[in-house]
């Protein structure tokens, strides 16, 4: 099980960094996390079939978090996408969904659509899964979910999505593998996190592995400086920028001799 990044930039993109979004690959299929930018090229360019969805994940209701889901859903129809597809968020998230969707009068040119509310601090539960998604509200301008996903062993991975820093979002960053965090803004700010508060964060909720998305060398730092502003925060784990199409894999289970 692994997590492959589609986009990795800010709400302003860079020539070589799309809107932030990810897709958790699995056995029994592909969750999508969020839709920004051109989602199916996205996913076959990371190498995955856009058919093996069985789930989408929108964390909040932002342009740049929402924007590709009409091309998307689009797009699988005229493949020959059959299945009904479950589209999971906060109500205020799925509300603004439904109305964008409506705006483009899709109508019979897209797949069947599941439409199930998520509060935060519920688990999103999918049928015959081998890991379990837990949910946290997040900081930020509009109601936001960060998700941890977690493998039946107990290994963890966990994203922020869009937040300034908060107890909710590292008590379900705890002793994950990986924490896949947002680093937006130079400075605090209100809703969003700067490197250096990542590193507070991933050193507050013991992780193994920090990477910085929703970030941008422009509009926040250059990365030789983003990652030394991580380990000014007294961050000693592994840490490194995100790159688009590079996945985080769960690590295997240790095993003592």
């Amino acid at each position: 099980m692994r997590m492959i990044l589609l986009g990795v930039g800010t709400a302003v993109p860079d020539a070589d960094r799309d809107y932030t979004h990810m897709v958790w690959e699995a056995p029994d299929g592909l969750v999508l996390i969020d839709a920004g930018g051109s989602v199916y090229q996205r996913l076959l360019r990371a190498g995955v079939d856009p058919h093996d969805l069985r789930a989408i994940v929108l964390t909040h209701s932002h342009a740049d978090h929402l924007n590709g889901l009409p091309g998307l859903l689009f797009s699988l129809k005229l493949a020959g996408y059959d299945r009904r597809l479950p589209i999971y968020g906060n109500m205020p998230t799925l509300a603004a969904a439904q109305h964008m969707l409506e705006a483009f009068e899709l109508e019979e040119h897209q797949p069947v659509i599941e439409w199930t509310p998520v509060e935060a601090g519920e688990e999103i539960e999918l049928e015959g899964a081998a890991y379990r998604i837990h949910t946290a509200p997040t900081v930020h301008s509009r109601p936001c979910l960060a998700l941890r996903f977690s493998s039946n062993d107990g290994r963890a991975l966990v994203y922020s999505a869009d937040t300034e820093p908060c107890d909710a979002v590292r008590n379900l960053a705890h002793r994950a593998s990986v924490l896949i965090h947002e680093a937006t803004t130079p400075e605090p700010f209100p809703g969003h996190t700067s490197p250096y508060q990542a590193g507070e964060v991933a050193a507050a909720a013991d992780v193994a592995r920090l990477v910085l998305v929703h970030y941008s060398p422009r509009w926040t730092m250059s990365a030789d400086r983003a990652m030394a502003e991580t380990r000014a925060a007294g961050f000693t784990g592994e840490v490194e920028i995100g790159r688009e199409f590079a996945s985080y894999a769960l690590p295997p289970v240790q095993k003592h001799p």
